[in-house]
C-alpha cells in the first residue's frame, strides 16, 4: 500500500512563549521488508532560529529546533508518502514461556533492537502487582508467547473501553488499569506491563493507522491522531511480532510506524522546554490516505 500523509499539530498559548527547544519525531521510519519512506518534510512556524536532525538510539530520525523570539503559537507539519508491505502470516515458531527465558538469558546482544532493553521497567512504566495479576489470569498449560500476547491483546480490547475523554498524555498505566478507559497509549502501555510481568519483552510503537478504511470496513479506533501499539519478542526464531490491542488485530499494512521504543517517552512526538507561563490548547489533525 502507497499511502499520503499530512500532520498539522499546534500549539496555542495564553501568553506569548519564548526560548522553545523542542525535538520532534514525526516522520515514519524506513524498515526492510516492511515499510519505506519514499519522501517527507517536516516544518515548523514560526521559523527555528536553529535545526539539527539526529538519530536516536533506537534509530528513530529526530528534529531539534531552537525558537527564541516570543510567539503565541506553534505550529508543526510533516508530510510523507510511505509504501507499506503486506507481512505475510506465518507459523507458530515461538517458544513456550520456560524456553523463552532461557533464550533471552543466553543472548547477549545489547544493540538497539535487543530484547534485553524491553525486559525490564522503563521510564514510565514500572511493576504493577494488579497488572501482572491481570496477565497470570490468560495463562494456560502449553502456550506459545505469541498464543500468550494475542491473548492478553485480545483480552485488553475486551476488557477496555476507548474514550478519548478519560485520560490524558500523562495517565499512568496504573490509573488507566483502575478506569478501564482510555486510548491507544493506555492500552499499549498497559499490555506492556503485563508482557514484561511474564518475562515476554516488549515495547511501544509509535505511528500512524489508516483514516479511510477499505469498502465494507469499519474505521479503526485512534485512525484520528497518531497512534500506538505493542512490540511483543517472541523468541530467536521468530523474533519480535506487533499487536494491536486498541483494534485486537496484528499490526499490518494499515500501520504505519514512526518509532519503536521502551514506552512513550522514548517516542513523544514532540517534547521540549520553554519560556512562558498559562495554560495551552494542542492541536492535532491527521490524514493517512491510500494514494490510488
Amino acid at each position: 500500500m502507497l499511502y499520503d500523509l499530512n500532520l498539522h499539530m499546534g500549539y496555542v498559548y495564553d501568553v506569548p512563549a519564548s526560548g522553545a527547544r523542542h525535538v520532534i519525531r514525526l516522520l515514519p521510519l524506513s524498515l526492510p521488508d516492511r515499510q519505506r519512506l519514499v519522501a517527507g518534510s517536516l516544518s515548523v512556524s514560526p521559523n527555528a532560529d536553529e535545526k539539527t536532525t539526529f538519530v536516536d538510539f533506537f534509530g528513530q530520525q529526530a528534529t531539534s529546533v531552537l525558537v527564541r523570539a516570543p510567539h503565541e503559537r506553534l505550529d508543526i507539519r510533516m508530510q510523507a508518502r510511505v509504501q507499506v508491505e503486506a507481512q505475510p502470516l506465518t507459523a507458530d515458531f515461538s517458544p513456550e514461556l520456560t524456553q523463552l527465558k532461557e533464550q533471552l538469558a543466553a543472548l547477549w546482544s545489547v544493540e538497539p533492537d535487543s530484547p534485553h532493553h524491553f525486559a525490564g521497567v522503563s521510564p514510565r512504566l514500572p511493576e504493577e502487582p494488579l497488572i501482572a495479576a491481570y496477565a497470570q489470569e490468560i495463562l494456560a498449560p502449553g502456550q506459545t508467547v505469541r498464543e500468550i500476547a494475542s491473548a492478553l491483546c485480545a483480552r485488553i480490547h475486551s476488557d477496555f473501553t476507548y474514550d478519548g475523554e478519560a485520560t490524558t498524555v500523562d495517565t499512568t498505566a496504573r490509573e488507566a488499569f483502575r478506569l478501564k478507559r482510555g486510548v491507544c497509549q493506555d492500552f499499549a502501555h498497559i499490555m506492556i506491563v503485563a508482557l514484561r510481568s511474564l518475562g515476554i519483552p516488549a515495547g511501544y510503537v509509535s505511528g500512524f493507522l489508516r483514516t479511510l478504511p477499505p469498502p465494507g470496513k469499519e474505521r479503526l479506533e485512534g485512525a484520528d491522531a497518531m497512534h500506538a501499539w505493542v512490540r511483543a519478542w517472541c523468541g530467536e526464531t521468530m523474533g519480535y511480532i506487533e499487536l494491536d490491542p486498541t483494534n485486537n488485530m496484528p499490526a499490518g499494512s494499515d500501520h504505519i510506524v514512526v518509532g519503536y521504543g521502551r514506552d512513550y517517552s522514548d517516542v513523544a512526538p514532540v517534547i521540549g522546554v520553554l519560556k512562558g507561563y498559562g495554560n495551552q490548547k494542542v492541536i492535532q489533525a491527521v490524514d493517512v490516505v491510500p494514494v490510488k
